[in-house]
């Protein structure tokens, strides 16, 4: 029994490999636990209840309010400027109710007032030259023509995306790159395991021959 003790005692190297097994199999379990609660969960209920639809565009519009953004010229250089709320009116093959586009769900989230949020610049008339050229992209570019929107008749009626933020090629790298993690760290502990085995078996045969 001593002896099958001692012959089953991993050398430094293959505590190591197994080590490093089972912690690639903890990383990729938290891992697919942290993005499930974290980010998975609230991605999949934005997309519940959601759907693509064909938008046409009703009106295109500035509002008089004007918005505060956050710009940043440096490490330690950061302010404030101001650009005006746009406005983009659609209709959707769903509804004939009128619907406020946005770019994307962050978007939506950071202001659901407006239709696009420029990238902030220091100057504020910077910023009202970048609103008025995605006005004018919106009226003579696009026009009547139709084009993909999405919607979420659950979480918001009455807007439409321009675009998902969480798309199926995302939502796949969520579950792939732990899942892949984990079996890895299988793979490694099992390939351990079974080299070891095959070790002391060959070790018994070539004791018995000498025998």
């Amino acid at each position: 029994m001593a002896r099958s003790r001692a012959a089953y005692e991993y050398t430094e190297a293959e505590d190591k490999s197994m080590r490093l097994g089972f912690l690639l199999i903890a990383a990729g379990l938290l891992s697919l636990l942290g993005l499930g609660c974290c980010w998975l969960r609230p991605a999949l209920q934005e997309r519940g209840g959601g759907g693509s639809a064909n938008c046409t565009v009703l009106a295109v519009r500035q509002l008089g309010e004007r918005f505060a953004c956050t710009f940043s010229c440096g490490a330690a250089c950061r302010g404030t400027a101001r650009y005006p709320c746009l406005q983009v009116l659609v209709r959707t093959s769903r509804s004939s109710a009128p619907a406020l586009l946005h770019e994307d769900e962050r978007q939506l989230r950071t202001n659901p007032k407006c239709s696009y949020i420029p990238p902030c610049a220091r100057d504020d008339q910077e910023n009202s030259e970048n609103v008025t050229y995605k006005q004018k992209y919106w009226k003579e570019k696009v026009g009547s023509q139709p084009f993909t929107c999405y919607f979420n008749q659950h979480l918001r009626p009455d807007d439409v995306m321009l675009k998902r933020t969480h798309d199926e090629t995302v939502l796949l790298h969520c579950f792939l790159w732990p899942v892949v993690t984990f079996l890895v760290g299988v793979f490694i502990v099992v390939l351990t395991i079974c080299a070891k085995s095959l070790a002391v078996r060959a070790e018994a045969i070539k004791k018995k021959k000498h025998l």
